[in-house]
């Protein structure tokens, strides 16, 4: 998370615009009639908001005006669909803002980075995922909730990074050339936190996951005893 005195005010405008239109764009999507009537689905709506909003909250805030935690959004886009994340991360963002631990204007460059990012890779993932159509149970967590939650998290740096270069406010730590190094210790507790929610919820919870396949990663197998009253004789 950045601070709003680290970026020009034309990034944050931008990121603000942009922010707006993908949440907009995402409660146009929102099947709004459905959630209303199904109150299993809002309560999953209020618990992914309510554990975002924590999970953010376990952070370490730098004197610099940066702020390092950990994302979570992998897992909750499989749960919810991308419209509904969207709108239950932007909620857990009107906590932080109220709760001071993000400036108001800040918001919308911030949820490009840390809530946009994410979710369009995990929804990238879970697309590609169901069109080769795998009927192995592994490939759909390590494929869609492993790597990622991974794949986000480095997205997420990169980018901040890049917009801290272009607008120059933030003085460059003169070990950035070993800041590689760095980059693996948040990506693997990031898929480690996502992957293993989406690995609980497909073993007790299928049904709460909107992107999971049941019919097809929970089919019963093969069984040889099945033929057992065939009557046709064996061969010879």
């Amino acid at each position: 998370m950045i601070a709003a005195q680290l970026l020009a005010p034309s990034t944050l405008l931008a990121g603000g615009l942009l922010y707006f239109a993908a949440l907009c764009w995402a409660a146009l999507r929102t099947p709004w009639v459905e959630l209303f009537s199904d109150t299993r689905r809002q309560h999953l709506v209020f618990g992914t908001m309510l554990a975002i909003f924590l999970l953010w909250l376990v952070r370490r805030d730098f004197e610099s005006g940066l702020s390092f935690h950990f994302i979570g959004l992998t897992a909750a886009t499989l749960l919810l669909d991308w419209p509904l994340a969207m709108l239950a991360a932007f909620a857990a963002q009107l906590g932080l803002v109220a709760t001071g631990h993000q400036q108001l204007t800040a918001l919308g460059i911030n949820g490009v980075l840390l809530v946009l990012i994410p979710i369009l890779v995990t929804e990238g993932c879970a697309i590609l995922v169901e069109r080769a159509q795998p009927k192995n149970l592994f490939v759909y967590i390590f494929c869609s909730g492993f790597f990622p939650a991974a794949l986000a998290a480095l997205l997420c740096i990169l980018a901040s990074l890049a917009l801290l270069l272009v607008d120059g406010r933030y003085p460059m730590p003169p070990w950035l050339n070993d800041f590689a190094g760095y980059i693996w210790l948040v990506m693997f507790p990031e898929a480690f936190i996502n992957g293993t929610a989406v690995t609980a919820l497909v073993v007790f919870c299928p049904d709460w996951l909107e992107t999971f396949n049941r019919t097809r990663y929970l089919q019963a197998p093969w069984r040889s005893d099945e033929h057992k009253d065939d009557p046709s004789p064996p061969d010879q």
